[in-house]
């Protein structure tokens, strides 16, 4: 038998070191979150209805992150990310990456800078507030319209973004999208939000707006509930969350101003939401959530006025069968004064009500990977 050199073992053995060391230093995540159940409608679009729906409760969607070490505190990162509909199989808004598509860098001491398509600050600092993006996100507890986007049902493309490590509790971060058109103001969008976390206590703050072109041009600022498009439209609010034992109470106010909103033929619309929500682990399994929001608007302009209220409330039941599958139960409410007719739709999913009333119902599997 022909013997080996030691010199080439020790080669081989030297490569091997390193191709192991470069495989522990680089790393690709699958990962989402699966949503599948039974859904009932007192009133879509005048009639009841009973579905067999994804995503009642949270979204359905999977993803791609990765990580490579650059060495000093660097990295480079990536997320790939696509909502479908679990019941049918079909992307969200009819393309792939739908939720988040962007590559970056990080560094340990200065944060993080992103290029892709990406959520704004109201998402990023505000939503974690909410019912609507607590737990994984309860999407039938999202505003009215979901005016103010606590739901995220929509993300921005074209988008910068940085986001700053945790200063002793505090963060902070803005995006940029840009409009990727010769008339750059139209069509783009920005961001900024602040959080500062201290044991039981999270506070946050966060200001969006976009400019969106009536004509058909999206750019950055296209939102994914046609009635949102306006010609400017503004977010901003302040929350925060306390969290006792086993469970958390949070307050959250936020603002919505479109100007030249479409759905109104080119009337104004602000709008207010103050939301109280809380969750609580009555057992190490079960658990019960639950929110109440209360929004007031109002409309002026192009020759309409009027005086919008909405009334909404979710409650729901989660039950752990493990620590990535669950089953629930949840009810929503939604009403509506003589003003709000025809915008009384349940966290802005569900079809509008022909009364000034709607309740849903839901119960379904959750698995987490």
């Amino acid at each position: 038998m022909k013997r080996i050199p030691s010199k080439l073992l020790i080669a081989v053995g030297v490569a091997g070191a390193f191709s192991m060391a470069a495989q522990a230093q680089s790393s690709v995540t699958l990962y989402g979150s699966l949503d599948a159940g039974l859904l009932y409608v007192n009133n879509a679009g005048g009639h009841s209805a009973w579905l067999q729906g994804s995503s009642a409760l949270s979204d359905t969607y999977f993803g791609l992150r990765g990580a490579e070490d650059l060495g000093g505190g660097n990295k480079a990162i990536f997320r790939l990310e696509s909502g479908f509909a679990l019941n049918n199989g079909g992307f969200s808004g009819g393309s792939m990456f739908n939720r988040q598509a962007y590559v970056g860098l990080s560094n340990s001491a200065y944060g993080t800078l992103t290029l892709g398509r990406q959520y704004d600050s109201v998402v990023d600092y505000l939503s974690p507030l909410s019912l609507a993006g607590q737990a994984g996100g309860i999407n039938v507890a999202a505003h009215p319209l979901n005016n103010d986007n606590i739901g995220a049902q929509y993300s921005v493309a074209n988008a910068v973004k940085y986001q700053s490590v945790n200063y002793a509790g505090f963060t902070f971060g803005g995006m940029y999208g840009f409009s990727n058109s010769p008339d750059f103001a139209n069509g783009r969008a920005w961001s900024v939000g602040a959080g500062y976390e201290n044991g039981p206590f999270k506070l946050a703050a966060a200001y969006d707006q976009s400019n969106n072109n009536l004509n058909g041009f999206n750019g950055a600022g296209a939102t994914a509930n046609e009635n949102l498009v306006a010609g400017l439209r503004r977010t901003y609010g302040v929350g925060g969350t306390y969290a006792f034992g086993p469970g958390t109470v949070g307050l959250l106010w936020t603002h919505t101003k479109l100007q030249d909103a479409a759905m109104l033929n080119g009337a104004n619309l602000r709008m207010d939401n103050i939301e109280l929500n809380g969750t609580y682990g009555l057992t190490p399994a079960l658990a019960v959530v639950g929110n109440y929001t209360y929004s007031f608007g109002k409309v002026s302009g192009a020759g309409d006025s009027g005086s919008p209220r909405w009334h909404s409330a979710t409650l729901g039941l989660d039950y752990s069968l493990s620590k990535r599958t669950d089953v629930y139960l949840a009810a929503a409410y939604q009403h509506g004064n003589n003003d709000a007719l025809g915008f009384v739709s349940i966290g802005g999913l569900l079809p509008t009500s022909s009364t000034n009333n709607q309740v849903a119902a839901t119960t379904g599997l959750r698995h987490r990977f």
